[in-house]
């Protein structure tokens, strides 16, 4: 039990780079595709008429402030929200906002 504790340890320290060098060994050496096994790992064991988790597809951002480059978070809120630029400048001014 022990080992596992370490195990685990060792894999949330991990980096990106790190990770990202796991994932292809996984891949290359064992034939693992890295997603599948999260997504089989997040389901959990199947249970009895459990059923799955939904998956969130939708966020609410939440914009604290605009800082130093403002004209940059009003062009990309106008771009991902699809807004005018007006409505764009008046949501980045009126921080913090919700970004929907």
């Amino acid at each position: 039990m022990a080992d596992l504790k370490a195990f685990a340890e060792q894999l949330v320290n991990l980096t990106v780079k790190e990770v990202n060098e796991l994932a292809t060994i996984l891949k290359e050496d064992y034939g693992i595709e890295p997603a599948a096994a999260a997504v089989a790992v997040a389901a959990g064991p199947a249970a009895g008429g459990a059923a799955a988790a939904e998956e969130k597809t939708s966020f609410d951002v939440v914009l604290k402030s605009a800082g130093a480059a403002k004209l940059q978070v009003v062009k990309a809120v106008k771009e991902a929200c699809g807004l005018g630029l007006k409505e764009a400048k008046d949501l980045v001014d009126g921080a913090p906002s919700v970004v929907k």
